[in-house]
């Protein structure tokens, strides 16, 4: 199938564009610096022809991008401030063009990359597809709360979107470093913070091949939600995998679930006094921490035929690749780069 694809330059993106072609599929890029997009495609060996250079929030960008396709992944959002718009501004009307271009020219399948922090905290003890959203204070997390809704109101009015719903995602071949692998360096750097809650997390490779298996199936079968949790552990436990995988001790800091927001809220003051600080904790980080549950992931297993890897996997590549870009100290990695 000939699929256009968003965020082809990020993290999650990036993968999926690998599997995507791998699977024999065409792909188009838009794509905002051509700089970037041969930098991503030289470090993963592709090459690719065809990318549209534009901004997701232009409509006719979008639609040109979009014409002539047979279905779209949605996998880009802005994440930062920029000179023309902020980033509420930015995802909204990015999730508008591109879903909503998508509905009026009849593509099929619609994939859109939410995630579960739209409907965090859950109202039970696990994360589903059918969680309430709630819409966050940043403005990040209010344009992801946004962009969801919206994406329920297409399914509702019988789109053919299909929302995936991601835990943490973790892996190696960031070409950002992102918020997940910036917390995975600084607990391998400082320390593991022992506290309530645990972490959801889901390999990068798993879900870009869950994405790709929905682009195999082809058209027609209508709106899902598909969650993809990965494994759930608590700190203690990641903290255990990590020792593991490493053969080196981590340093353990138990913290109570209060003392951490505490510090969450203490951080975020450092940054608006400070911008440059660059630490990943902030409030809104700082609980989900601590209130993060396992993810209801059963259906996705059932309904696509792909599974998650070991978290020790996941995390033991996260690691490598961080040591071998230099990210982290190689010593860091301990036996995880012997040989």
């Amino acid at each position: 199938m000939k699929v256009m694809l968003t965020g082809g330059t990020g993290f999650v993106g990036s993968h999926l564009l690998e599997s995507l072609l791998a699977a024999g599929h065409d792909v188009r890029l838009l794509a905002r610096s051509e700089a970037k997009v041969k930098r991503v495609l030289r470090e993963q060996g592709i090459e690719i022809q065809d990318v549209v250079y534009g901004d997701m929030t232009d409509a006719d960008t979008v639609r040109e991008a979009l014409t002539g396709c047979d279905c779209v992944i949605h996998a880009a959002a802005a994440v930062e401030i920029s000179s023309q718009r902020s980033v509420l501004d930015s995802n909204i009307a990015g999730n508008h063009n591109v879903l909503g271009s998508a509905v009026s020219l009849g593509l099929d399948p619609i994939v859109y990359v939410s995630s579960i922090a739209t409907m965090f905290p859950p109202p039970g003890p696990e994360h589903t597809t059918d969680d309430p959203v709630v819409s966050l204070s940043t403005d990040y997390g209010r344009s992801k709360a946004e962009g969801e809704l919206y994406a329920r109101e297409l399914q509702g009015e019988g789109a053919p979107l299909v929302i995936f719903y991601p835990s943490g995602v973790y892996g190696p071949r960031d070409p950002g470093i992102g918020a997940t692998l910036k917390g995975l360096r600084d607990r391998l750097a400082y320390t593991w913070v022992i506290t309530a809650g645990g972490n959801a997390c889901v390999d990068v490779r798993d879900l870009a091949r869950m994405m790709t298996k929905v682009i195999d199936q082809g058209p027609e079968r209508g709106a899902r939600r598909y969650m993809a949790g990965g494994h759930f552990v608590s700190w203690a436990e990641e903290a255990d995998i990590v020792e593991r995988i490493t053969g080196r001790r981590v340093r353990r800091l138990p913290v109570p679930a209060w003392l951490l927001r505490l510090a969450a809220r203490l951080v975020d003051f450092i940054k608006w006094v400070y911008p440059p600080f660059d630490y990943p904790l902030t409030r809104e980080a700082a609980e989900y921490v601590v209130g993060c549950r396992p993810c209801d992931s059963r259906k996705t297993i059932e309904a696509l035929g792909v599974g998650f890897r070991p978290t020790g996997e996941t995390l033991g590549d996260a690691i490598a690749w961080l040591a071998k870009e230099g990210h982290i100290d190689r010593k860091l990695a301990g036996r995880l780069l012997e040989g």
